[in-house]
């Protein structure tokens, strides 16, 4: 069974490996397909489900298909921009959101809420948080989170205003690890992106690919996995986020169940030996002090 963990100091515990469930609301995902996911994520003890607004049809497949599991799992989703009728990151943007949230969801709460990467200057203004915890002292959200990478999400761990972080966290993206994650040891973290796009598929570089980025970090990290051990690229990077200083729980995003419970299966190996962490920690610090997080 994967490892449960407590969720900094809110009160939640969650599972080192968690579900990022965008894949679940695309369209060529069929509903059984759903189903069968989400049903075998909590059965593989999986107690962290990550969603958002803006994933399509996720956070109601979640309704459907998990609301008489409601109280076996943590629930996360983000919104505050991008609702019909609201002004982005306005007061009204933020409670519709989470209001849609729990309506699709079939929640009487969501344990916690996102910002979903609004700016630095929004962050400054400071209303946005205040709309925020309106929802939390109307018991409609547990725990006020921030979602975002960079100086946005160290400005928004400093504040004082949050008791949870998403951000990007594998061994190409390291900047939101050594700048912010595990500062402040009461706020739970959830890293995204933990495998990194998974850039080693691609033989040449995949110009205009999401993961053309962490490709040619890759290549200028010059890194060898054989090198390292014999798990591979992807039990690798999952090893190094889900059990990364600060981090709670790694999200996994996928609508293929088998593809979860490998990595599940790769996490439960527990933290990468200390000679390979010693490797990719020289490699990094030849090139890669400098990079920001990939947003």
């Amino acid at each position: 069974m994967i490892e449960q963990r407590a969720f900094g100091s809110t009160g939640l515990t969650v599972s080192a490996v968690g579900l990022g469930a965008g894949q679940v609301g695309e369209r060529d995902v069929t509903e059984p397909q759903a189903e069968r996911l989400l049903q075998g994520a909590l059965d593989a003890g999986v107690t962290l489900v990550d969603t958002a607004l803006s994933y399509g049809s996720s956070e109601e497949r979640i309704g459907r298909h998990l609301a008489g599991r409601r109280d076996t799992f943590v629930l996360s989703s983000k919104g505050g921009s991008g609702v019909e009728g609201h002004a982005d990151w306005s007061a009204g943007a933020v409670r519709a959101s989470v209001e849609q949230t729990l309506r699709r969801t079939r929640s009487e709460h969501v344990d916690v809420f996102f910002l979903h990467s609004c700016s630095l200057e929004v962050l400054r203004r400071g209303e946005v948080q205040d709309a925020l915890d309106a929802e939390v002292a109307a018991d409609r959200v547990r725990v006020p989170g921030y979602s975002g990478d960079n100086e946005a999400l160290a400005f928004a761990a400093a504040s004082g205003r949050f008791g949870a972080l998403e951000c990007s966290v594998n061994l190409l993206d390291r900047w939101n690890l050594h700048h912010v994650v595990g500062r402040d040891p009461g706020l739970g973290v959830i890293a995204k992106r933990p495998v990194a796009n998974a850039p080693w598929r691609f033989a040449e570089r995949p110009t205009g690919h999401y993961a053309e980025l962490y490709w040619e970090r890759l290549r200028a990290l010059d890194l060898d996995p054989g090198d390292l051990g014999p798990e591979g690229w992807t039990a690798l990077a999952l090893r190094f986020s889900a059990y990364a200083p600060g981090v709670h729980t790694a999200i996994v995003g996928t609508a293929n169940l088998e593809h979860l419970l490998a990595n599940l299966d790769a996490a439960a190996a527990g933290p990468l030996p200390p000679d390979a962490l010693e490797r990719l920690d020289e490699a990094w610090g030849r090139v890669g002090t400098d990079w920001p997080s990939s947003t």
